[in-house]
């Protein structure tokens, strides 16, 4: 891949866009974002160009992407929430941005996906993105798919807030026994993933998971024994955890976990055998953030509806 190309990442200010875009930035290309959060921080200043979605305009959408040798597409919503997003919309704006990037004469498409996506699935979240799939293999673009289960590091939430709850509370409730397996994978590892397909050429399908798989309750076992936390870790039935995550983020403003995420979760939906996408041992990276992690809350609402401020996290840019 030639230095210096024009490469668009879709959320350069958000989480994993960013750190794509430190990867290319890096590498030596230009690099440009297309946002919803024009008014957000750029930590990259002038070295990134920003642009709108124009989802409802597909002459200024083509324009955006216009001399683009690459695209990396992040874009996504966790969740419904009525008025705001939700994932129907997610996944025609993103078939959208698949037409336009194909118009537009962009050479290959890296898509971040999930890990197990079913367009037979009961649950929307793997159903939608099963269909994304479909619709960027048929578009006839050069494409890799990658399929993380759990990002953590920097502006994760998932891990971040485990961390968060065991430094509160003294008794962390389960869903079910916790028997259910997950492959996190650091946020820069997907990052160098994605750049590094950004440069091939061969259609791929990549699990990107990390080197350690875990049982949900050893996980959280791990984390609290990292944090210095003795806490009484309990199986509850699911719905009773559930009611206690609303609870919590009802509290918080936010929306802790839904229930789709966890029927995910329990189905071993975030679990993969594919060999290590990266290097980083969550519980490596644990133990030396274990001073900041879980220290504040990280709220995805607070992130969707204030779109002027930088995502915090334990780890810098």
């Amino acid at each position: 891949m030639a230095q210096n190309e024009l490469h668009v990442v879709t959320g350069a200010f958000g989480y994993s866009g960013k750190r794509i875009a430190a990867g290319l930035i890096e590498a030596g290309h230009r690099v440009r974002t297309l946002t919803n959060s024009p008014g957000r921080p750029n930590p990259f200043g002038p070295k990134v160009e920003v642009c709108g979605y124009h989802f409802d305009d597909p002459a200024k959408l083509g324009e955006s992407l216009r001399g683009a040798a690459v695209l990396y597409n992040t874009y996504w919503v966790r969740f419904d929430l009525r008025g705001h997003f939700n994932q129907a919309e997610a996944v025609e704006n993103s078939k959208k941005l698949f037409a336009a990037a194909r118009a537009a004469g962009v050479r290959r498409v890296v898509h971040v996906s999930i890990t197990n996506p079913s367009e037979d699935s009961p649950l929307a979240y793997f159903r939608c993105k099963a269909l994304l799939e479909r619709a960027l293999i048929e578009s006839g673009l050069s494409y890799a798919i990658l399929r993380p289960a759990v990002l953590f590091g920097g502006e994760d939430i998932l891990v971040n807030n485990i961390a968060w709850t065991l430094r509160r509370l003294p008794v962390f409730a389960m869903f079910g026994r916790g028997r259910y397996r997950l492959r996190p994978i650091h946020v820069d590892d997907l990052a160098a993933l994605a750049v590094a397909q950004g440069a091939a050429r061969e259609n791929r399908l990549i699990d990107a998971v990390g080197p350690e798989g875990f049982e949900f309750r050893d996980l959280v076992k791990a984390i609290a024994r990292i944090l210095g936390k003795r806490r009484l870790i309990v199986p509850m039935p699911p719905w009773a955890a559930f009611a206690g995550a609303w609870l919590t983020g009802k509290i918080m403003g936010d929306v802790m976990l839904t229930r789709a995420e966890v029927c995910g979760l329990m189905a071993n939906l975030l679990d993969s055998d594919a060999p290590p996408a990266g290097p980083t041992r969550l519980t490596d990276w644990a133990r030396a953030n274990a001073s900041v992690l879980g220290v504040r809350y990280a709220s995805e609402l607070a992130r969707r509806k204030d779109r002027t401020r930088a995502y915090a996290g334990v780890e810098g840019l």
